[in-house]
């Protein structure tokens, strides 16, 4: 825990005073290198429980700060809209990790997140494979979207276009530009997106899109070993369409909250 800021300390008796120690435990919430239990705050800030714990209250009201599944409290909502104004995909990476942890834990492969910037479609998030036989690393990789099942999601639902010529990575990589756009509409009929060999050989992907409350937020999908995943692109996709369904609604639901398109 990093030590509160050498200002930070419970000020003198003043007409200011609620103000200097509301801003004093936010103050304290936001240096501290992970969240502070009731107690720690109590302690770091040399206030009496009773004026914590109205103080705190107050904060939660307001949106300054929160408390976490463990209840312990970290920066607020307010501090999220400003990160989703000035860096937006932090705030994205923040509240997918959860799903992309489950859907972790429930495949055992490697799990990633990507968004559009621009033309490029660029991996911001991945939880790597509980096997010994998984994927890469991703998040510094750029990967051609139509080699990739985050791209074609892209392609799909996030109005990408084909952008000529098409790389061939593999024998099996889609170059012609109708059957790309053939295999993206059999993509929106399912669902998700699969790519087989087409990155690289032996490297399958299923894909789902994440929606916000307009448009296509992201791509969520999977990567591992073609025979790990053969035969189960259906389970797969499905599965994965539940998690970013949640996942969408979670993200609706905060921008509401928050008063963002």
């Amino acid at each position: 825990m990093s030590p509160a800021p050498a200002t930070t300390r419970a000020p003198a008796a003043s007409g200011t005073q609620a103000v200097d120690r509301a801003a004093l435990l936010v103050a304290t919430v936001v240096h501290a290198d992970e969240p502070l239990s009731f107690g720690e705050l109590q302690d770091e800030c040399g206030l009496p429980k009773s004026t914590t714990s109205r103080m705190l209250t107050a904060l939660e009201r307001s949106g300054l700060l929160e408390r976490d599944e463990g209840g312990s409290y970290v920066a607020g909502r307010l501090f999220w809209l400003y990160a989703i104004r000035h860096d937006r995909w932090q705030e994205l990476v923040r509240l997918a990790r959860p799903t992309m942890t489950t859907i972790g834990q429930e495949t055992g492969e490697t799990v990633h997140l990507s968004i559009r910037r621009g033309a490029r479609v660029v991996q911001v998030a991945q939880v790597d494979a509980r096997y010994l036989l998984g994927s890469r690393d991703w998040t510094q990789v750029e990967v051609p979207p139509h080699c990739s099942a985050l791209g074609k999601v892209f392609y799909a639902w996030g109005g990408l276009a084909v952008a000529m010529p098409l790389e061939r990575r593999t024998d099996a990589t889609v170059t012609d530009p109708e059957a790309l756009r053939r295999d993206v509409r059999r993509c929106v009929r399912r669902g998700w997106a699969t790519t087989v060999d087409e990155l690289e050989l032996g490297l399958s992907g299923i894909a789902v899109p994440v929606h916000g409350s307009r448009e296509l937020v992201a791509a969520l999908g999977i990567s591992g070993p073609t025979p790990r995943l053969q035969g189960r692109h259906d389970e797969l996709g499905h599965a994965l369409s539940e998690h970013a369904h949640d996942l969408s609604r979670l993200l609706r639901g905060r921008a509401r909250a928050e008063g963002v398109a």
